[in-house]
C-alpha cells in the first residue's frame, strides 16, 4: 500500500531523531527523549529513538531508554558510519514509511537543520523549525501561554485537539509564533539545542529499553555525493547551554565594550564559568555570535546567570530565564530584568562588576 501522509488515522507514536558523531550519542538526543517522554506520556503511545551509524555500541543504544524511549530502532550500515544527506534520508523515510510515527522531533543541529526539511518534502508534510516549546495537551499549551505572551487566555477559544503545537520565534525574536500540522503526518519539528531540560537518568527504564535492529535498504548508488575528506576546525566555541555559570553583557557596556567584557571575563573566571552575551551586543559585533543568549541565540538553564547591563528584553528573558540563580546588575532600577532575577543590584557594572569578583576572590581564598 503507497504511503499517504494525509492519512493522520494511520499515525502512531513519538519518535525522536537520536544524532549521534563518530558513535557517541549527543546530548541533544537526550534532552528531546526528556521532552518527547512528555508528549508521548499526554497522547498515551510509545517513544522510540532513532539511530542511525556504524557498528554503535548497544549499552549506548540502550542507554537512550534512560532518558525515556520504550524502543530503540537501530539503522546500521557502513554507508551510514558518516553523515550524508541522501543515506540519511533515505534510510529514515523508508522506516517512517512503514512503521508511521505521528510526531518527528529531530535536534536543530547542523545536521538536523540539513536532514530536516529533506525529510518533511519527501514525506509530503510540514516541518516547523527551531522550535522553543511544544505541547500536545490543550491546557498545558493555555498555561503556557499564560506566563508567555499577552493572549487574553480565558477569552479565547482553542481547538481541543491533540496536534502537536510547535513554538518558535518570528520576526527576528520579536514574537512567538504557534504553527500546528492538522492534515499531514508525521508533525516534524526541529528543535533548538539547550531548551529542553534533560530528565534525570533512569537505570530501570534504560534496562526495559527494546532494541530493535533495522532491515537496512540502501546502496552506493542512493548516495549521489562522494565524501572526499572530513576537516575538523581548531576554533574553540564557548559552551553556554553546558556552563554551570554565565556570565552576560548587554547595551550597558556600551561606553567602553572593551573593558566591560573584560569585566565579564573576570567575573566569569573567578566564577568558574563562561562569557555570554545579549543579541545587541553580537549585533554591534562586540563579541562573537556563539556567545549569544536568547530566543534567537542560546537557550540556558544555569545555576548561575549574571545579567551586567542587560535591561531583559523578553528575546533575552527567553533564553536564560530558567536558570536557577539570576544575578542581575543595571543602572535603571525598573528594567524588566529585576523582574526575574533572584538577586537585584541597581548600579553601574563598571563599578559593580570588580568589587563581585573581588568579594567573590577573596571568599573562595578564605576558604581554601
Amino acid at each position: 500500500m503507497a504511503f499517504n501522509s494525509s492519512d493522520t488515522a494511520a499515525f502512531k507514536g513519538v519518535w525522536v531523531f537520536c544524532e549521534q558523531r563518530e558513535g557517541v550519542i549527543m546530548s541533544t538526543s537526550y534532552q528531546l527523549l526528556s521532552e518527547g517522554r512528555k508528549l508521548a506520556n499526554d497522547l498515551g503511545v510509545e517513544l522510540c529513538g532513532v539511530v542511525l551509524g556504524k557498528d554503535i555500541k548497544e549499552d549506548y543504544l540502550k542507554a537512550l531508554g534512560g532518558y525515556g524511549a520504550d524502543k530503540v530502532y537501530y539503522c546500521n550500515h557502513e554507508l551510514l558510519d558518516v553523515y550524508t544527506t541522501d543515506a540519511y534520508t533515505k534510510v529514515i523515510c523508508d522506516l517512517v514509511e512503514d512503521k508511521k510515527p505521528e510526531i518527528f522531533l529531530i535536534g536543530a543541529t547542523n545536521i538536523g537543520r540539513d536532514l530536516g526539511p529533506r525529510c518533511a518534502a519527501r514525506l509530503h508534510t510540514g516541518l516547523t523549525a527551531d522550535c522553543t516549546h511544544l505541547d500536545v495537551d490543550v491546557e498545558k499549551y493555555k498555561a503556557f501561554l499564560k506566563t508567555t505572551s499577552t493572549i487574553d487566555v480565558d477569552n479565547t477559544k482553542f481547538e481541543d485537539t491533540k496536534n502537536l503545537k510547535m513554538t518558535r520565534p518570528a520576526f527576528g525574536g520579536h514574537l512567538m509564533a504557534t504553527i500546528v500540522c492538522p492534515d499531514y503526518r508525521p508533525q516534524m519539528s526541529t528543535v533548538r539545542p539547550g531548551v529542553m531540560q534533560t530528565a534525570p537518568y533512569n537505570e530501570e527504564t534504560a534496562a526495559k529499553t527494546v532494541l530493535e535492529r533495522v532491515d537496512v535498504k540502501l546502496d552506493a548508488s542512493d548516495i549521489h555525493v562522494d565524501l572526499v575528506e572530513i576537516k575538523k576546525s581548531a576554533k574553540k566555541l564557548v559552551d553556554l547551554v553546558g556552563a554551570d555559570v554565565v556570565v552576560s553583557v548587554g547595551r550597558g557596556i556600551s561606553s567602553d565594550p572593551k573593558r566591560g567584557i573584560e569585566i565579564a571575563e573576570e567575573l566569569a573566571n573567578v566564577l568558574g564559568g563562561v562569557v555570554g552575551a545579549s543579541r545587541a551586543v553580537v549585533d554591534a559585533g562586540l563579541i562573537a555570535a556563539d556567545h549569544q543568549v536568547g530566543q534567537t541565540g542560546k537557550t540556558v538553564h544555569a545555576k548561575i546567570y549574571v545579567a551586567l547591563g542587560i535591561s531583559g528584553a523578553i528575546q533575552h528573558l527567553a533564553g536564560m530565564q530558567d536558570s536557577e540563580c539570576i544575578i542581575a546588575v543595571n543602572k535603571n532600577g525598573s528594567a524588566p530584568i529585576f523582574d526575574v532575577a533572584t538577586y537585584g543590584i541597581t548600579g553601574d557594572l563598571f563599578k559593580v562588576g570588580p568589587m563581585l569578583t573581588e568579594a567573590i576572590a577573596k571568599y573562595k581564598a578564605s576558604k581554601a
